[in-house]
């Protein structure tokens, strides 16, 4: 669903993973019909970044239970 989000309102992908500062100046990117594209490229990028993050996370907490 964040993909989809993403893709069509780039913006608002940054204000579900929890950047808001990055959600503002890609609302500006986003107002031109050019940096759209980009904004849609750059939105796609964090999200895959904040899942890979997640991730990483995990490992790492369940790693330390284990300790």
């Amino acid at each position: 669903m964040r993909l989809i989000i993403c893709i069509l309102l780039p913006w608002l992908g940054f204000f579900t993973i929890g950047r808001p500062f990055a959600a503002i100046i890609c609302l500006i990117l986003q107002i031109t019909l050019i940096g759209w594209l980009p904004a849609m490229i750059w939105a796609v990028y964090a999200l895959s970044q904040y899942k890979t993050d997640q991730k990483i996370a995990k490992i790492l907490k369940e790693q330390n239970r284990g300790i």
